[in-house]
């Protein structure tokens, strides 16, 4: 049945399909619970209307039925189902966990919680939508295989939206959907998914080349007929047992191959593409000898990922031949298995198998990459992340072997260093040499499939060098190497970042006399999110920021403020004297806090309820330390405020309307117990650029678990944005500040 069918008929026969499906995969799947899930949706989504016109809820039940031929279990298809109830409607958490149990209200919060987050700017919100799917991902794949599927059919809707939002959503479907779904191994989601945002992305190329192959579908089909033909007829002869067929490759493999090599799609030859599934994998080998001998094998053209699988699991032989007629075409050979997990990598383990389902003890390493990923790259601001991220990702991988035979997957155009990072941090901080298939090689080397590597370390190595950086092709690889320079080179980062930084400033334009201005250079720091000159330029010699892309942050405010009127020596004079003036007339502020009746005494902030600014507060004249300042629903003043032998050392105080000093305050994150959790917390307050003083944390019971975060903010919107932002952390129930 066509999508566009599908979608017109009522949810009542949209279920009833989906209910068939269900049980056409599981027989013995308890439908009885995917009918309440259904039954739930359809009155928590009551009223609500899609863009075309549709009731809401026919959205979940699509997204439910691609999760059904992904293969998903019975919990998966539950969750996407109610995958929009907890973001659009008033059923709760606990509402799905009383009906359907926690392991489904997790899901469906797991789901809900990416699309929970506000963002400053574009890089930003890609940064922490990729680590949020990581972060999803280490936890439950099924997370991530159910947003996928809400994806997909969005897209597959996505006509009925207005054209910025068709834009926006194929450019975020391309750069971190199709990725996510190519790590996965799902190759045909991710295929649709970059066919369709290829649609609205570029419509007129996206037309061009369908309509091409319109124009050729006759000669295609004659084609890839005849090879069929040819090929069962030499398998019937030789006695192997196999299943061929072939396509015309997908939109957007075409469009990229014609951007990529600058041709019209009439000079590119390998339209078609052709696959052959067998019984076993000796049967993969005697067909790749039949095919070999009946067309010529183009050289460099065939990869044998059954000897080596990819890291997503994915298997196959690949070859390119060339036919009689002079095309070219490519033939997969792999079996019924292997097809399984190539058409929805991870997904394919959630297939029911004699009776169980779900993934086997031990399978949780095949996710261990996803952590890596999150972890190496903690340093990384929002540009460098995500493209480092779409490196290790999305590009085309590269096998090659250590002395004892052990496999290591890198990025295509990876060198010994990505090698030698590969292996360990502190090998590649070692590293002082590298041999290739037994020879000494520069480290700049392309490393190829099948090359044995070994790297050549010492103890008293120098560390890594600086053109590395340039030389390293994965993520990984490049925010070890940043993070050893920021931990041991400080003094060393200033000198190159600076020295960088004054050269792209020249190169610009951008006068180096704006780094001396006093007037400036606040707005200056503030633009790089800095406390300092001496941190931008640490940043730049570290790598945790290029030297062009500071001085593009602040090169408009400069050169703005070089054309505004000048002022002249007396208006600067009399500015200055005023702002003296005003200074004087407000000394009695101290750290931002007015204390009545007191000029200039000392003051402190209490340790424990930490005030910031924007908390109401009270002050409480200590014997010889000054006027400690409190929260009014500070524990210790709710206490004491009426004791008849201190209750008279409170006195009022307030907060001054402007302050540009920052406070130092403490919450209390508590959370259910689980691998991960600080990782998580500290990655949140990483992509927020919080400054962070301490953070420790400790189990309770086994059951629960604490975490304990010192900070500096500027005032109390600043930390309630923090706070609203761990709140979105898996498993966090309650954030509290001290003293309370």
């Amino acid at each position: 049945m066509e999508n566009r069918e599908y979608e017109l008929l009522s949810p009542e026969i949209m279920y009833e399909s989906l209910e068939k499906s269900v049980l056409k995969l599981n027989p013995t799947a308890d439908v009885g619970q995917i009918r309440a899930a259904y039954e739930c949706a359809v009155k928590a989504h009551a009223g609500q209307k899609r863009k075309d016109g549709s009731d809401y809820v026919t959205h979940t039940i699509a997204a439910a039925q691609i999760c059904v031929e992904m293969g998903l279990d019975e919990d998966s298809i539950i969750a996407a189902l109610l995958h929009d109830v907890i973001e659009d409607t008033g059923v709760t958490h606990g509402d799905i966990a009383k009906q359907f149990g926690t392991t489904v209200a997790d899901l469906v919060d797991g789901v809900t919680k990416l699309t929970r987050v506000q963002y400053t700017s574009k890089e930003d919100e890609q940064m922490e939508n990729m680590r949020k799917m990581l972060m999803a991902m280490s936890r439950d794949i099924r997370v991530i295989l159910i947003k996928i599927a809400d994806r997909l059919h969005n897209m597959r809707t996505m006509e009925y939206q207005t054209p910025e939002k068709q834009r926006s959503k194929s450019l975020e479907t391309m750069e971190i959907y199709a990725p996510i779904a190519h790590r996965l191994g799902m190759q045909r989601v991710k295929w649709e998914l970059e066919d369709l945002s290829l649609l609205y992305l570029d419509p007129i190329g996206y037309k061009e080349i369908t309509d091409a192959l319109k124009a050729k579908t006759e000669i295609l089909e004659s084609f890839m007929s005849s090879v069929e033909s040819a090929v069962s007829e030499r398998m019937g002869e030789a006695g192997v047992n196999c299943t061929i067929s072939g396509r015309i490759k997908h939109i957007y493999s075409i469009y990229r191959k014609m951007y990529a090599q600058k041709k019209e799609i009439n000079e590119i030859f390998d339209l078609c593409a052709f696959r052959v599934i067998v019984d076993n994998i000796a049967d993969c080998y005697n067909v790749l000898g039949h095919i070999h001998d009946m067309y010529k094998p183009i050289p460099g053209r065939f990869k044998d990922y059954i000897s080596t699988p990819k890291p997503n699991m994915y298997q196959s032989i690949h070859t390119t031949v060339i036919g009689s007629e002079g095309i070219p075409f490519e033939v997969q050979i792999r079996t019924w298995d292997m097809h399984h997990t190539a058409e929805y990598g991870y997904a394919a383990h959630w297939k029911y198998k004699t009776g169980e389902q779900g993934i086997k003890v031990g399978d949780e390493e095949k996710f261990a990459w996803v952590r890596v990923l999150l972890e190496s790259q903690q340093d990384s601001d929002a540009q460098d992340f995500f493209h480092d991220l779409k490196i290790d990702m999305f590009s085309d991988e590269v096998f090659v072997f250590t002395p004892r035979g052990d496999v290591i997957n890198l990025p295509a155009g990876a060198t010994p260093i990505d090698f030698a990072y590969g292996i360990h941090s502190a090998v590649g901080n070692r590293t002082i040499g590298a041999k290739v298939n037994g020879r000494i090689v520069p480290f700049s080397t392309v490393l190829q499939n099948g090359d044995i590597v070994e790297v050549l370390t010492s103890k008293s190595a120098p560390g890594p060098s600086r053109d590395w950086m340039k030389i390293a092709k994965s993520g990984q690889a490049r925010s070890k190497i940043k993070q050893w320079f920021k931990k041991e080179k400080r003094e060393d980062n200033i000198i190159h970042g600076k020295a960088a930084f004054e050269s792209e400033m020249k190169r610009a334009g951008v006068p180096m006399s704006a780094l001396s201005d006093e007037e400036l250079l606040p707005g200056i720091l503030k633009k790089l999110a800095v406390a300092n000159l001496d941190d931008v330029y640490a940043s730049i010699g570290y790598g945790g920021m290029t030297a062009t892309r500071a001085v593009n942050r602040i090169k408009d405010e400069v050169l703005k403020s070089q054309k505004a009127p000048q002022k002249t020596t007396l208006e600067r004079i009399t500015e200055r004297a005023e702002q003296r003036k005003n200074q004087a007339s407000d000394k009695q502020a101290v750290h931002g806090v007015l204390v009545e009746g007191l000029d200039n005494c000392l003051i402190k902030f209490s340790r424990c309820c930490t005030p910031v600014p924007g908390d109401d507060i009270v002050g409480f004249i200590t014997r010889g330390f000054g006027v400690s300042i409190h929260r009014t629903d500070c524990k210790n003043y709710l206490n004491n405020k009426d004791d008849p032998q201190d209750g008279g050392r409170w006195i009022d105080v307030s907060w001054t309307d402007s302050s540009s000093e920052s406070y130092v305050t403490t919450i209390k994150i508590t959370a259910s117990e689980r691998s991960g959790f600080v990782m998580d917390i500290a990655t949140v307050l990483n992509s927020l650029s919080a400054k962070v003083l301490s953070l420790s944390a400790r189990d309770l019971d086994g059951i629960k678990s604490t975490a304990i975060v010192t900070l500096e903010v500027k005032n109390i919107s600043d930390l309630e944005a923090i706070i609203a932002r761990l709140r979105t952390v898996s498993g966090v129930s309650e954030i509290t500040r001290a003293g309370n």
